[in-house]
């Protein structure tokens, strides 16, 4: 406080001393100094929520739908306080070169006690999978990997790598589309795609799966950015499962391709700054 006090009467002082100097009787007017404004401040934190609705097989093989809420995070910025910066204070523009972040995955209960065609087998709870990803892009093409451990439902390790090639027919519009594969460790083949002795039936055999490519299949991406902080997003997805996992008796009484649908608007959220 005080030295803003200092400064006040240093600037009145050096404003008045011409006029003093050059007599009561001077009429030229004297400049006016204005301070710049402050340049405006970037963010700490930045990040996308999107909120919305999806369309997904009722479980890994069904050739039956189901439709539920669709929930994403994206992170887009962060600065400390030792300077350093991670992402672009643009949240609509694309992170280029390597990058390194989270990666989450929620997958819902199976319930045998839903679907006819299930019976006999176990129950299973829903899982959380929580890893990292690693993501390198450029301007029209993005290629990716993600490593990920189950927690509830299964506790195995899950992969997954892909590509995208990138248009963007306007400066608000956004397209990808590209192909992807997914792998799984024995455990999480055991969890969703074995028959036990105990549980095995007519219609379901005994079978054990080994890990290894679960599914190939390609998403196909949208984005549109309707002002600075809102816009809208969806994908449709399609899967094929591939070796162990799709001569599992549960998949083939269902479909080995699966297709997926989300749809959601997103909001940009800006904390700190």
């Amino acid at each position: 406080m005080l030295a803003r006090f200092s400064a006040a009467i240093s600037f009145v002082f050096a404003a008045a001393v011409p006029a003093f100097a050059s007599g009561p009787d001077q009429s030229a007017a004297q400049p006016v100094m204005v301070a710049p404004a402050p340049a405006p401040q970037t963010p700490r934190l930045m990040f996308t929520l999107r909120g919305g609705v999806a369309m997904n097989p009722e479980y890994f093989g069904s050739d039956e739908y189901a439709v539920g809420p669709d929930l994403g995070f994206r992170f887009n910025y962060l600065s400390l306080r030792s300077g350093r910066a991670l992402g672009s204070p643009d949240p609509w523009a694309d992170n280029m070169g390597l990058t390194i972040g989270g990666s989450l995955r929620f997958i819902q209960e199976r319930k045998t006690d839903d679907f006819d065609e299930l019976a006999g087998l176990d129950d299973i709870d829903a899982a959380l999978e929580l890893g990292v990803s690693m993501r390198y892009g450029t301007e029209n093409f993005a290629a990716f990997g993600t490593v990920r451990r189950g927690f509830g439902g299964h506790e195995g390790w899950v992969g997954e790598v892909g590509a995208d090639a990138i248009l963007r027919p306007t400066d608000r519009l956004r397209l990808s589309m590209g192909p992807r594969l997914f792998f799984g460790d024995d455990s999480y083949s055991d969890t969703y795609f074995r028959v036990t002795a105990s549980e095995s039936s007519a219609a379901l055999p005994a079978y054990d799966p080994d890990g290894g490519m679960v599914s190939a299949g390609v998403e196909f991406g949208a984005r549109y950015q309707i002002n600075d902080v809102w816009g809208l997003e969806g994908a449709v997805t399609w899967e094929k499962f591939t070796d162990d996992a799709a001569d599992s008796p549960i998949v083939e009484q269902g479909s080995d391709e699966q297709w997926g649908v989300r749809f959601g608007v997103t909001r940009v959220f800006s904390i700190g700054g």
